[in-house]
């Protein structure tokens, strides 16, 4: 009898090792998912909300389903319902409703890093970025990767921040931080996919804030689909599209921005399946969250719901087509904000000769009626200090050609002008010169081959005359493509107005244009020519 036990316990270890392993029970799990909320949290106009997420996400647990909630990040910045707290009621919003991860945008950082630190340590999820560095100790900035277990599934979620971050929110926000890109995105993206499997995730999902702009191209959510094996899922956010696809076996999802749409990934037919809810699809509102997100907007209101004028007309503060690829009468009226302040400061005892508003720091237009306070905020949610600027025209003639590279493609360093009127030829191809200095971006080789400056002040342009120009102090630091006037003795003079952006925008409607945004504003005035 001993003998034959001997006999049959390897051959019994040896049929247990050759039984097929289970592969996990997917039909259970449902993934929602948001991207670019940009506080866009209370239910209506469009959006969905944080208590609408949270009620769909009660109710698909009460039938049974494990259900996992991720955000692609830009969550905390934008609309005043967020703004008001610097991001702390988005996070209020989110851990009512039950997130499970996020990644971080590159609005993120737009309060600093101190604050965004202090940020991550309140939610009750993890923030993920496996390609954020502290440059002095080389370790990540947040965890790289969190692993979940939903009823039988184990999730891996890396986080992916984009590169572009270092140019589009302030350069003081992001100092001593280094973005991974390209093939080292690519390697530390590789790498975290690998421990997660390593730590036997059934799924892995990479969590990316990067977007597909052709601006974006080796950095783009496209790139880590293609250029790294054993990703599952890719949810991206950034460049506020709404993406459904496949990539080889790799599912590509977005849902666009502020809650317009909730992402619904389920598996269905042997793969992973995006039937995202659009607004109206789901009313249910959890009340607890419901309840949450009201008390901050009576809040913000009682602050910020001061009437402090009234418009005529519509101003246009879209994004694409809008304040990212022409002139548009929105830009037009932030632009004359800040060159009338700027003027009026005259803190540098001379004539301002204009003003630059990049397109990207308009969030948002004016309807005809009364205009609060909030608007304004709404319109400009940044908080920039207004500066002014000595440069050369020729330095002038090259941060514009930078600022239009890529149009008629959306840029938000697209250049809403005051006192400037300018041409862009795009039959002309971008000519690369060198990279920037700590950024993404690239000077041009040949400034004028797709810009021509008709008149600044108005007089003629001369690449050789001193131009004074207000602008805020993002792009006078080197924010977006605007890294030229960092070069050395790029600024002949650099002052502080004293007012922020905001401000100038109140100021110049209260006193200037007396309360009321007239039908001057009807259009947009001819500043831009695109050819």
């Amino acid at each position: 009898m001993k003998l034959l036990r001997k006999l049959l316990f390897p051959l019994l270890i040896l049929l247990l090792l050759c039984q097929p392993v289970l592969a996990a029970d997917f039909s259970r799990l449902v993934i929602l998912h948001t991207n670019d909320t940009h506080g866009y949290d209370e239910y209506g106009d469009g959006h969905n909300g944080m208590a609408v997420i949270a009620s769909l996400k009660q109710e698909l647990e009460s039938q049974g389903y494990d259900v996992l909630l991720l955000d692609a990040g830009d969550a905390i910045q934008d609309n005043n319902l967020v703004n008001f707290s610097k991001g702390r009621s988005a996070i209020q919003f989110m851990n009512a409703a039950g997130y499970d991860a996020a990644a971080i945008g590159n609005h993120e950082f737009d309060y600093g890093q101190d604050v965004l630190q202090q940020l991550m340590s309140e939610a009750l999820f993890p923030y993920v970025a496996a390609n954020i560095l502290v440059y002095a100790t080389g370790k990540t900035f947040a965890r790289p990767y969190t692993i979940l277990q939903k009823g039988d599934v184990k999730v891996g979620i890396v986080g992916l921040t984009t590169p572009q971050t270092i140019t589009s929110t302030s350069p003081k926000n992001v100092y001593g931080l280094t973005f991974l890109q390209g093939r080292q995105l690519w390697r530390v993206t590789e790498l975290a996919v690998d421990e997660m499997k390593r730590q036997g995730c059934d799924l892995i999902i990479a969590l990316g804030h990067l977007g597909s702009e052709p601006d974006c191209t080796g950095n783009r959510s496209e790139d880590i689909a293609e250029q790294v094996d054993g990703i599952d899922i890719v949810i991206d956010g950034h460049d506020h599209l709404v993406k459904n696809s496949y990539i080889g076996s790799t599912l590509l999802a977005e849902t666009g921005c502020y809650t317009r749409n909730i992402g619904r990934i389920t598996y269905e037919d042997g793969r992973w399946t995006e039937n995202m809810l659009p607004f109206g699809e789901y009313t249910q509102e959890k009340p607890d969250v419901k309840l949450l997100v009201q008390t901050v907007r009576d809040q913000v209101n009682a602050s910020l719901g001061q009437v402090v004028g009234t418009s005529l007309v519509n101003l246009d503060g879209s994004r694409v087509p809008g304040v990212r690829t022409m002139e548009t009468n929105a830009g037009d009226f932030c632009a004359d904000a800040l060159l009338w302040q700027a003027q009026k400061a005259n803190v540098l005892d001379g004539p301002v000769d204009a003003s630059i508003c990049n397109g990207g720091s308009i969030r948002s237009g004016i309807a005809p009626g009364n205009i609060t306070r909030s608007m304004l905020y709404s319109m400009h949610p940044y908080n920039n200090q207004l500066c002014i600027v000595k440069i050369t025209g020729r330095k002038l003639l090259e941060i514009l050609e930078a600022a239009t590279a890529f149009t008629p493609e959306a840029m938000g360093a697209f250049p809403q002008t005051s006192g400037i009127r300018y041409t862009i030829d795009t039959s002309v191809p971008y000519e690369k010169g060198e990279l920037y200095p700590a950024s993404s971006y690239y000077a041009p080789a040949n400034p004028g081959s797709r810009i021509t400056i008709d008149t600044v002040g108005g007089r003629s342009f001369r690449a050789d005359d001193i131009y004074t120009i207000a602008l805020v102090e993002y792009l006078a630091i080197g924010g977006d493509t605007y890294a030229g006037l960092c070069l050395p003795e790029a600024k002949l003079e650099y002052r502080s107005v004293g007012y922020l952006d905001v401000e100038a925008l109140e100021n110049y409607l209260t006193e200037e244009l007396h309360g009321e945004i007239g039908l001057n504003y009807a259009a947009s005035q001819g500043r831009i020519t695109i050819r």
